[in-house]
């Protein structure tokens, strides 16, 4: 039993736990799957996760993505976006509405399509990790 394992038994109340492998629960997450079984579908609606799965019955309504899906969106697609706006100019020179007609669609569409994934991804990792409920054990609330 490894050090991760121990930790984890004595967290948990002696009880091993089921391993739960971060990269294929992220990946199921980012194929809108359910990151336990990989067969239930992870949204109900566009970002409206599921409070159980249909197939494995896993419960997702304790999940807290919160931000974090936007926040990776803005932040790979800004970066692919400024890019290709970069490469677009070197290349061809063009007035600066011709370059927001092309860019502005693109960079909402793409938004759109990848929002749901990488917030499937999101919990994924947290289901992986074992946050925010995951783990059987209830977020503690801190006062300030």
């Amino acid at each position: 039993m490894t050090a991760n394992q121990t930790n984890l038994t004595a967290q948990f109340g002696g009880a091993s736990e089921v391993e739960r492998p971060l990269g294929r629960s992220i990946k199921r997450g980012l194929l809108c799957r359910c990151p336990n079984c990989g067969e239930g579908r992870l949204f109900g609606r566009y970002l409206k996760v599921v409070d159980t799965c249909a197939a494995c019955g896993e419960e997702y309504h304790h999940h807290r993505a919160d931000d974090l899906p936007a926040y990776l969106v803005i932040l790979v697609l800004g970066h692919v976006l400024v890019g290709g706006f970069m490469a677009t100019d070197l290349v061809f020179v063009l007035p600066g509405w011709v370059h927001f007609a092309i860019w502005a669609p693109i960079g909402v569409v793409a938004s759109l399509l990848s929002l749901q994934p990488i917030k499937g991804g999101v919990v994924g990792l947290q289901w992986a990790l074992r946050m925010h409920g995951f783990g059987g054990a209830k977020d503690e609330v801190e006062d300030h």
